[in-house]
């Protein structure tokens, strides 16, 4: 047998290098590195070694460098991924909520943070923390909850088996998710004999699993049965690549769409049969269909709640039926599975229903909403009002090209754009609304940018997210990345300080000036993205947003505009109810009469 020596993190880069995708890519972009004690000496040498073959990106704060890593999977409809690694200690926990986020959305990531040393001579060694009962436990097993798989390799010869268990779960759509390889540091730099055919390369075809004789049959006789179906499309049938699929499907058979933060794009926002956003953020087109749905076929989406409106948007009656490729996602609530690649689903379905159509009828409900949601993105007729989020969403819809994509994450824009953006085609529209992290905003639009150079990457961020993660917005800079970050400043966590008050909370502790101290809020935003190489400029209306937004299209790299904002302002029409507790026992009326009013929302969905 031929043999080559190398070293354990030699060898992994070398392997990772020639994992290729079916069309010819190499799965891994490249790695997101902060080098520390840990991986610097072995990992960090043998990154350098193959820099030519397998890039590596250097960011400023790991998390964030991870997030950017996970949104290029996500924008590459998860065919693609990234290595992201860090040093032991707290570069590595750092990176424990970013492992989480791609968890939740089932995105491909691979973590590699350095670990402690396998021989344990040293201990405990610097920023090493100790469990005193158990010798085997470092911080790094941190990632075992938020990761599908976990390894820690404290031998060389574990990678002969470790990183095609990696490939495996990165590869497969029902179990795709993050993969944790805690990598002794030591062990990094060991030689072994590594069987020269292990470094072939390989290529990993896309699954698309068929589903289940009986489990089809169910599924196809209900929706047969059906007088008022609906779908609701979610965040797999991007990843399947069945938006064409989805779009012949409901056509063909009269079957009303709705469209989920992931699923929104599937179809584009102006065809006949997509009834606009579902649940908590929701049309009311979308959500009136839901409510008086006999049938709620589901594809591709994990039912969140705040798709569900938890759970309270369905009629209590209704057959649901779950097309997922996870057999946990699609027996939710009592579904009826159908478990099976999106696109294999629909193709098969489409096909055995023949001319049976539901002749759902949507254009009365939906020119309602437009109607009633347009004016509200309108340029305000007094000037110099302070302008609301929906009148920037406007204004950036106006600017918007069919190479757009709109990226958020957290705060009061998901809301928004998802009431009130058109997107135009699929993976337009890039939402992280599953685990809703601040600071995913600045480093998931890089990392979108890295996936599709061609799109025009427009980032909407609150002050409140930037306040939580803006140091990527230097890597931006400094690669020549070129994104466009419309900034509202509202002057706090307005969308949480909404909901506290709509609880009947008091305002408390999220707009700045409500806070301890109570100073008014004096951040130059357009200053300090500037200071980190960012073209940036303050606009003082919805007017001067407009020329900015053209200016931004010239630019070579990030381009900052800030506008100041209304924190009080929000779209009314549309939504549906969303279960948040509230105290059963306050000395404050408003709370109590909170209480009353969550005690009957919860009767009235028979969910008590």
């Amino acid at each position: 047998m031929t043999t080559i020596r190398l070293t354990a993190a030699q060898a992994m880069i070398r392997w990772l290098s020639v994992q290729m995708t079916e069309g010819g890519d190499p799965f891994f972009a490249g790695c997101w590195g902060i080098f520390g004690h840990g991986n610097v000496a072995g990992l960090g040498e043998a990154l350098y070694a193959s820099r030519d073959t397998f890039q590596t990106f250097r960011g400023h704060n790991e998390q964030t460098m991870a997030h950017a890593a996970i949104a290029f999977a996500k924008q590459s409809g998860r065919q693609r991924a990234m290595m992201v690694t860090s040093s032991i200690g707290p570069g590595a926990t750092n990176m424990v909520t970013a492992a989480a986020l791609a968890h939740v959305n089932r995105l491909p990531v691979l973590y590699v943070p350095g670990d402690i040393f396998a021989s344990r001579g040293p201990d405990p060694v610097l920023q090493q923390t100790e469990v005193f009962n158990d010798g085997t436990v470092s911080a790094n097993d941190c990632f075992r909850p938020v990761s599908r798989y976990f390894d820690r390799l404290m031998r060389p010869e574990h990678l002969l088996t470790a990183l095609p268990r990696t490939m495996r779960t990165l590869t497969d759509p029902a179990d795709c998710g993050p993969v944790t390889l805690a990598f002794c540091q030591d062990v990094q730099a060991e030689a072994f004999d590594y069987p020269a055919d292990f470094f072939e390369p390989k290529i990993w075809a896309r699954k698309r699993p068929r589903p289940d004789d009986g489990e089809y049959a169910e599924a196809l006789a209900a929706i047969k049965a059906a007088k008022r179906p609906v779908i609701v499309a979610g965040g797999g049938v991007h990843y399947s690549d069945a938006a064409a699929a989805l779009a012949d499907f409901a056509t063909a058979h009269g079957i009303p769409v709705v469209e989920t933060q992931a699923g929104k794009s599937a179809l584009a926002w102006d065809h006949p049969m997509n009834l606009g956003p579902v649940g908590v953020t929701g049309a009311a087109s979308a959500n009136d269909a839901c409510a008086q749905a006999d049938v709620v076929i589901g594809i591709g989406t994990r039912f969140q709640d705040f798709t569900t409106g938890s759970w309270g948007l369905f009629n209590g009656s209704a057959t649901l039926i779950g097309i997922n490729v996870n057999a946990y996602d699609s027996a939710k609530h009592g579904a009826l599975p159908l478990q099976a690649d999106a696109r294999i689903a629909l193709d098969m379905l489409h096909a055995d229903l023949g001319s049976w159509s539901a002749q759902t009828e949507t254009g009365q409900a939906k020119a309602a909403w437009f109607a009633a949601v347009d004016p509200l993105t309108d340029a305000p007729a007094d000037g110099n009002a302070l302008p609301t989020d929906m009148q920037v969403v406007g204004a950036v819809q106006r600017s918007a090209t069919e190479h757009t994509v709109i990226m958020s994450a957290a705060g009061t824009m998901p809301g928004e754009l998802h009431k009130l953006w058109k997107a135009t085609r699929p993976m337009s529209y890039h939402m992280e609304y599953g685990f809703s992290c601040m600071g995913y905003e600045i480093a998931g639009a890089m990392g979108i940018k890295m996936a599709q150079p061609d799109r025009d990457v427009i980032c909407m961020i609150g002050d409140g997210s930037y306040m939580m993660a803006n140091s990527e917005l230097a890597t931006a800079a400094m690669m020549g990345i070129k994104i466009t970050l419309v900034l509202t400043d509202n002057r706090g966590f307005g969308c949480i300080n909404r909901l506290q008050r709509g609880t009947g909370g008091a305002e408390f502790n999220n707009l700045l000036d409500s806070s301890y101290g109570g100073a008014a809020s004096n951040i130059d935003f357009a200053a300090h993205a500037a200071s980190m190489g960012a073209a940036s400029v303050h606009v003082a209306n919805i007017a001067e947003l407009e020329t900015a937004l053209t200016r931004a299209k010239d630019a070579d790299g990030p381009f900052v505009i800030v506008i100041d904002t209304d924190p009080h302002a929000s779209t009314d029409p549309g939504g549906t109810w969303w279960e948040v507790a509230v105290p059963q026992v306050s000395d404050r009326t408003s709370v109590n009469q909170a209480r009353t009013a969550y005690e009957a929302a919860l009767k009235e969905r028979h969910l008590t």
